[in-house]
């Protein structure tokens, strides 16, 4: 495998501006205000022909170990213990402050390898700083400027040493990062692979408990947890393997209703996580036990489902129910009631906090996955419409009859199949439903979005009206002997 860069230092000096610029893609959230990273974020970088893995880390800050800071700073250090190589960011316009004394020390006995790097140091503003770097004890500083991208080629001639270090384990491949689910994409096996993972997000209301479920999940302390609401800001995905299975995980930000989403940082969140469900193909919503299924939640759900992804539900804190029969006895009932698109979904009771539910979480997810890349045959699905129109008839607007003449599946992921109808613009959205909730109930598909179009076949005849033509050959005899002018 690839070595591991890990990017340290104090609040807003350009981590995450370097770690896009290294990446590629604009992954990681960015603003002018300090402490927008809270997790650790990887991206597999780049820089000319050299591959390797990214870390971007929270502003390393002085904080007592219970607060929410020095819990960002304990993920930070543990980044730099994991890594291979630590580059440590300063910057230049500011100058060396008493912080970045204080972590350089630290640093410099918790990794082997530290590269100090000035960012901000275009122009003749981050002169200054770039001089007082010295007096950090790190060797020559790396003049930078992660916006507009200077200082690049010196980074990769200092990473050189530590890629040869790596060049006999860089022969495994990378995980696949972000990769798209493309509606239609049809593979002959669902099985997902080291190069395409499940991949898996998690969503729900702030303080649901989504970050710790994954962290029980994964079986690390891998993302930043408290009793705060709103902690997690970037959606972070993680790459496990999960019992045999290729996982891709992604964690996101507690979505609110819009009309509460004030702050540019909080909509950027939210932004972020609507992009997670989007690559994910499996979603899966996380409610409290407590207060399950707000208004919130439904349209979250709605959302997983307008996008087409498979949707399990998971109802968190279920260590702290007393009345557990009850409770699950009312929670499938609203289920069924409150969201009647996702009829049949699996309905999930988990303990984030103690682990319990996860095995069974776990079967649902490859479930849901399994039933979002299903597939009818041809043959099967006309004989199935040819008993539904017989069961119920569709309409006869005006006395004519729609007929309904022959259906097929056009994709997967999730399952599409389109009827071939006359006056399809007249069938009423009645009986649409009555078909996708035959199709989930005869072809096992409970929980899956379905997609069902309705699209005209004329019954006029081809030809009709085409004026007959006598074929050459034929005119060709016609013209000799006794046929001659016939």
């Amino acid at each position: 495998m690839s070595f591991t860069l890990a990017i340290v230092g104090r609040p807003n000096v350009g981590k995450s501006t370097l770690f896009n610029r290294l990446v590629g893609r604009k992954l990681a959230l960015v603003d002018d205000q300090p402490g927008v990273t809270r997790d650790l974020r990887e991206g597999e970088a780049r820089l000319g022909p050299m591959r390797f893995t990214v870390i971007d880390t929270a502003g390393l800050e002085e904080a007592t170990d219970e607060s929410l800071q020095g819990r960002m700073r304990k993920l930070t250090e543990r980044a730099v213990q994991m890594a291979d190589v630590c580059l440590f960011v300063i910057d230049a316009r500011a100058g060396v402050t008493p912080t970045d004394e204080m972590f350089a020390g630290i640093l410099r006995k918790m990794s082997a390898h530290v590269i100090l790097a000035a960012n901000k140091a275009e122009g003749r503003a981050g002169e200054s700083g770039l001089l007082e770097a010295y007096s950090l004890g790190l060797g020559e500083p790396l003049r930078l400027s992660a916006e507009h991208g200077e200082g690049m080629s010196e980074l990769h001639a200092m990473l050189e040493p530590v890629a040869k270090e790596h060049a006999e384990r860089a022969e495994a491949a990378a995980p696949v990062v972000d990769v798209d689910v493309e509606d239609g994409e049809e593979h002959e096996s669902w099985e997902p692979t080291e190069a395409r993972p499940l991949q898996i997000a998690v969503v729900g209301r702030p303080n649901a408990g989504k970050s710790t479920l994954i962290n029980k999940i994964i079986g690390q302390d891998r993302l930043l947890t408290g009793p705060e609401a709103g902690i997690t800001r970037d959606s972070i995905s993680l790459a496990f393997d999960w019992e045999g299975v290729p996982t891709r995980l992604f964690d996101t930000a507690g979505m609110r209703k819009k009309a509460r989403i004030q702050d540019k940082l909080e909509k950027m969140s939210v932004t972020d996580g609507l992009r997670a469900v989007r690559f994910a193909e499996v979603v899966v919503v996380l409610l409290d036990a407590e207060i399950p299924f707000e208004t919130q939640d439904l349209r979250i759900a709605d959302l997983a489902e307008r996008e087409g992804r498979a949707v399990v539900v998971a109802v968190n804190k279920w260590d702290l129910e007393t009345e557990k029969q009850d409770k699950l006895r009312d929670l499938r009932e609203a289920f069924e009631r409150l969201l009647p698109q996702l009829r049949g979904a699996p309905l999930v009771t988990v303990s984030a906090k103690t682990g319990r539910g996860l095995d069974r979480l776990r079967e649902a997810i490859l479930s849901a996955h399994a039933v979002w890349n299903s597939r009818v045959g041809t043959s099967s699905l006309n004989r199935w419409l040819s008993e539904m129109v017989e069961a119920h008839p569709p309409p006869a607007p005006g006395g004519r009859r729609i007929k309904l003449r022959y259906a097929t599946q056009v994709k997967t992921r999730p399952p599409g199949f389109v009827v071939m109808c006359s006056l399809p613009d007249k069938l009423p959205e009645s009986y649409t439903r009555y078909l996708v909730n035959g199709l989930r109930d005869d072809f096992d598909m409970p929980g899956t979005p379905i997609r069902l179009h309705m699209r005209s076949q004329s019954d006029k005849n081809p030809y009709k009206g085409r004026k007959k033509s006598t074929p050459s050959r034929l005119r060709k005899h016609l013209g000799k002997g006794p046929y001659k002018g016939t």
